[in-house]
């Protein structure tokens, strides 16, 4: 695996481990004592060994700063206007377990490897240097520091001042929390999707948008639709969706409900959208979620297939990386199927290129985004 590519060597292939400690960076031999790489060494992760250089060479400060600045030169064609971007993708940038997210001033930052746990203070002085953002945060609180046995916690790292922040994207101004929000305060890979879908809009339509978060697909929309439904069912995420919608003077009506639940009674009521968008979390984040995960996203898919008018687009999302894109287009197609409408693919689409997709890591390719036109009158 590690001779084609992968960067992540797993715990079972070890003949022996390192004496080291865990977040340590060894050098990896074969078993007949030739030289494989670098790797970040983790003392109880599944995975043992993430790859970071097939060369012998030193892996301190400078060879760090000299991959982040790497990644922020890849970024320099992507950014333009964006005030929100990924600066650093984790494996996609050579850089395992590290995600590193901009918001106008302030950055948000992610280190769900033990070793990128111990660059945490090398990054937050890069920052200082390269970018001098008024704060710097780290969102450790999500679950992939539970696969590497890390605490979940977040922190001010840099600066002081407010955590909320506002930022453009496209027509619309967005206002999160780093600390008080998902992720690292939004959902930045759907950002390019968030524009697409609203090119996609026809003028005067209408359009619903379920799992909205904080509105990122329902306020591109709106922005030539007369009205849009965007549910909600956290009810923090639907207040900071309401005041988005406000501030940006939109014709969306929030609603906070479970997307199951409102999908079944929209259909019941015989509504119909132009456009509909299903953006749901993981539902499949372990393979033994698979089962129960490819029921939800059919039942979603059904529904939303039956709630599109004739002709018009259904944007449909799945980030859960343990349902592979032919996992996804079968449970689509028993969808379409059990929905019995003609659906054209018109594209196949996934996270936006600040966070871009290793070739020969799966891993790296997680999020799915198919465009669907739906024909006849349903």
């Amino acid at each position: 695996r590690a001779r084609r590519g992968h960067p992540w060597i797993f715990r079972a292939d070890l003949v022996e481990p390192p004496a080291a400690d865990g977040g340590a960076v060894v050098r990896v031999l074969d078993p007949r004592g030739n030289f494989v790489g670098r790797a970040f060494w983790a003392a109880r992760s599944p995975i043992a060994l993430r790859l970071l250089t097939r060369r012998d060479q030193p892996t301190g400060r400078d060879f760090f700063f000299a991959r982040l600045d790497e990644a922020l030169a890849r970024r320099a064609a992507l950014a333009g206007a964006a005030e929100a971007i990924r600066l650093v993708h984790g494996e996609a940038d050579l850089l395992p377990g590290l995600f590193v997210d901009r918001y106008a001033d302030t950055v948000a930052l992610q280190a769900v490897s033990e070793g990128a746990e111990r660059l945490v203070p090398w990054v937050v002085d890069w920052l200082r240097a390269r970018l001098a953002p008024r704060l710097v945060v780290a969102k450790n609180d999500t679950s992939a520091r539970d696969f590497e046995q890390l605490p979940r916690a977040q922190a001010v790292l840099d600066g002081d001042g407010e955590a909320a922040v506002t930022y453009q994207e496209g027509e619309n101004r967005f206002a999160i929390n780093l600390l008080a929000d998902l992720k690292t305060g939004a959902f930045l890979d759907q950002r390019f999707n968030h524009l697409h879908a609203g090119a996609l809009m026809p003028a005067g339509g209408t359009a619903l948008d379920a799992f909205s978060y904080h509105g990122g697909f329902a306020l591109a929309l709106a922005a030539r639709a007369t009205q849009v439904t965007a549910i909600e069912a956290d009810e923090t995420a639907a207040a900071r969706l309401a005041d988005n919608v406000a501030a940006n003077r939109r014709a969306v009506e929030v609603v906070c409900d479970n997307a199951f639940d409102r999908l079944r009674a929209l259909e019941r009521d015989g509504a119909r959208f132009d456009v509909v968008v299903l953006d749901p979390p993981a539902f499949a984040k372990r393979q033994g979620d698979l089962p129960a995960a490819r029921r939800a996203y059919k039942e979603l898919n059904l529904r939303a297939l039956r709630l599109t008018r004739g002709g018009g687009i259904l944007i449909t999302c799945s980030c859960s990386g343990k349902l592979t894109a032919p996992l996804f287009a079968e449970v689509l197609s028993e969808a379409v199927v059990d929905a019995k409408r003609p659906v054209q693919l018109l594209e196949r689409r996934g996270a936006g290129p600040d966070h871009p997709v290793l070739v020969g890591v799966p891993e790296t390719e997680y999020l799915k985004v198919w465009v669907l036109r739906v024909l006849g009158d349903g």
